[in-house]
């Protein structure tokens, strides 16, 4: 069971770059998930996160240029980013904040509240 993130890559100033991330294993459901950055020698920060439901929050600063989104049948998440700035350059993290899986050997439903982290991707804004 793991989250996959891909799409990160190199983009000019005021270009575009879309984030995916995926969940595989038994999992049959998943509460809040979100992405979150970290640049070189800055803490992790959070960039937006969206319920089971659909509502979403986002960092100021990054409202109006960043929109993200789910497919719960998916079990995936993405981050739309455009109006990319320099400062935007950073490991970009995909999170759930918990969920449902089946356990393969009692084939139970077993659910918990923990954070579970994607390897991350990197993100780099610039000419």
């Amino acid at each position: 069971v793991q989250l996959q993130a891909s799409g990160g890559g190199l983009v000019q100033p005021g270009g575009s770059l879309s984030l995916s991330c995926a969940a595989s294993g038994s999992i049959i459901s998943i509460n809040d998930m979100g992405w979150y950055r970290q640049a070189p020698g800055k803490q992790r920060e959070l960039v937006a996160t969206i319920t089971s439901g659909g509502s979403t929050n986002y960092a100021d600063s990054v409202k109006g240029r960043f929109t993200i989104s789910r497919d719960n049948a998916k079990k995936a998440v993405y981050l739309q980013m455009n109006s990319l700035k320099p400062e935007d350059t950073a490991v970009y993290y995909c999170n759930a904040g918990g969920w449902c899986l089946i356990d393969g050997f009692t084939t139970q439903v077993v659910c918990d509240g923990e954070d579970h982290w994607g390897r991350g991707t990197l993100v780099t804004v610039s000419s």
